[in-house]
């Protein structure tokens, strides 16, 4: 590997957990809005519509529509779509731990997507790395699997996440090789906002945000996790392997429970702790295997 590769591999690696970081104040957000959930979900990325598609016209290497890779990208903003739509009902049922690990158990779909789809093969010390990170998710989520009800089905709704999440990577890593950050971001977004304006429209109790601190939310959603964080995990992903690239995202179930912590009170306990230094093992296991 030439010095130029390994700086390039080192810096789509610090964007990722600085991605990672962004993202994980998604909960957050969505926990202060005052709209349904469904509605946070579409607010999320029609406001970060506009700004998005402005960074793909001013970039220098902007793409024209008919150099685009289209069908990745719809798949990729319909993934999107259904993710936020499972995540942020799953945020309200269950603790901002639980929903935010179990949207990350997506390196077991990605694993599975890449070898199927791209072929790629995982190496022993990998597969060991993610044994490693879900068991430290066991050990963050365990103590809220026995409350069943609303708690249950927020869970559920957090594995179903993953599943979307899983479709959502494979499909950008599927573009980054036709596609810059830009048209990814641009793209997916505005698919992902067409897709979830009539079900928020159906769903939402409250659609529209009740202040200007209500809309501030929703604009601080759209800005930190969305484009800030999905951009630098785009980036991210253009330059590592799809399997290593979901596993790092694993950090950002164990800073949402810091966010959740400070921000709004919600107590971690001493085994969910455990299991996010045992997340955190797993990601520098993965880093070495890849």
């Amino acid at each position: 590997m030439s010095e130029s590769d390994a700086s390039r591999k080192t810096l789509a690696f610090a964007a990722l957990l600085v991605g990672a970081a962004a993202i994980a104040f998604a909960p957050i957000f969505v926990r202060l809005s005052d709209t349904g959930p469904s509605a946070s979900a579409f607010w999320r990325v029609a406001l970060a519509a506009a700004p998005l598609w402005l960074w793909l016209r001013l970039s220098p290497r902007a793409e024209g529509s008919a150099r685009l890779p289209w069908k990745p990208l719809i798949i990729a903003g319909l993934c999107f779509a259904g993710d936020l739509g499972a995540w942020h009902v799953s945020i309200l049922y269950t603790s901002v731990a639980n929903s935010t690990l179990e949207a990350n158990f997506a390196p077991i779909f990605v694993t599975l997507g890449a070898w199927l789809l791209f072929r790629q093969r995982v190496s022993r010390l990998f597969l060991f790395a993610l044994t490693v990170t879900l068991g430290g998710a066991a050990l963050l989520i365990g103590p809220n699997f026995a409350l069943g009800g609303r708690a249950l089905l927020g869970d559920a709704l957090g594995v179903l996440t993953a599943v979307f999440y899983a479709g959502y990577m494979l499909a950008i890593k599927s573009a980054t090789e036709r596609c810059t950050t830009a048209g990814i971001m641009a793209v997916s977004t505005g698919v992902a906002a067409l897709a979830l304006f009539p079900y928020a429209l159906a769903t939402a109790d409250v659609f529209l945000p009740q202040s200007p601190t209500g809309w501030m939310v929703l604009i601080g959603l759209a800005l930190i996790p969305h484009i800030a964080g999905q951009s630098l995990i785009a980036y991210g992903f253009a330059h590592l392997p799809a399997a290593f690239s979901s596993v790092s995202l694993l950090l950002q179930p164990v800073l949402a429970a810091i966010y959740a912590w400070a921000l709004l009170g919600e107590a971690v306990g001493p085994v969910q702790m455990l299991g996010g230094l045992v997340v955190l093992a797993g990601i520098y296991l993965a880093k070495r295997s890849s």
